[in-house]
């Protein structure tokens, strides 16, 4: 097998562990999902909490020490994030458990993929003319 084919199927059954870790906690159960919006069951917010600290400590292991240098912040961000939980708690899924829902053959995910990507098409095009900050970029 080539190189490629075996990255492949390393990440593909990576996203298929993933996909099913999070089918599995309840991340792509509106239930659960606005349960932890309205504070009426904590147990989705204490996954939460601990993948971000299980990170922090993948981060400080995997830095050994050096220094992580600080990414430039925007006001974007400030709008994005407001977008981004406004679409998740309407809908009650954010993009990747909308890609599950999918998967598990929920045909309202269609619309909940279809509104994320209208949207990105309409920041794109209103970006040049109203949002003049940078995003940054990768290298």
């Amino acid at each position: 097998m080539s190189e490629k084919t075996l990255q492949l199927l390393g990440l593909s059954a990576f996203g298929l562990a993933t996909g099913f870790s999070l089918e599995r906690i309840g991340f792509a159960n509106f239930g659960e999902v606005h349960h932890m919006f309205t504070f009426a069951d904590f147990r989705l917010l204490f996954t939460f909490m601990g993948s971000v600290a299980l990170a922090m400590v993948g981060f400080f292991v995997f830095a050994r020490g050096k220094i992580v240098t600080a990414r430039p912040f925007h006001k974007g961000s400030i709008v994005g994030g407001v977008l981004f939980g406004a679409g998740w708690a309407i809908t009650g899924s954010c993009p990747t458990a909308a890609l599950i829902y999918a998967g598990i053959g929920h045909v309202p995910a269609l619309a909940i993929i279809a509104g994320m990507l209208v949207g990105m098409m309409v920041y794109n095009q209103l970006k040049p003319k109203y949002f003049r900050w940078s995003t940054g970029g990768c290298e």
